[in-house]
């Protein structure tokens, strides 16, 4: 019986002491996952001075902090020589992010143009 009651007890301090990464939420998030076959040195996205540093294909980028983002950015994507850029014309008709956690897709065609699908996490 004292087994049962230990476990229950710590069942309920784990179910109630964690917390989910939105809780504490009071910025935009934004990760990139490299969707290309090349390797992502760096990748600068909006304004930001903060680079997403060796980012391999099919992995995600650590989380960077936003003030204000777009499901549509701006991206420079450097790959050993190679430069690839993302450039909108314009933001027309777009609104700016909510607080949250983002993800951008990020993949290269053959004939080198950027590709950014936006995923909400």
């Amino acid at each position: 019986m004292k087994n049962i009651g230990f476990l229950l007890l710590t069942f309920l301090v784990f179910t109630f002491s964690c917390t989910d990464r939105d809780d504490n939420v009071d910025a935009i998030n934004i990760r990139i996952k490299n969707d290309s076959n090349i390797n992502f040195d760096e990748v600068q996205v909006s304004t930001n001075e903060e680079l997403y540093t060796n980012v391999a294909p099919g992995k995600y980028s650590d989380y960077l902090v936003y003030e204000i983002a777009y499901q549509y950015d701006f991206v420079e994507i450097k790959s050993g020589e190679d430069i690839y850029v993302l450039q909108p014309i314009d933001f027309v008709g777009e609104t700016e992010l909510p607080i949250g956690f983002y993800t951008y897709k990020l993949s290269i065609n053959e004939e080198g143009e950027v590709g950014l699908e936006f995923v909400v996490d």
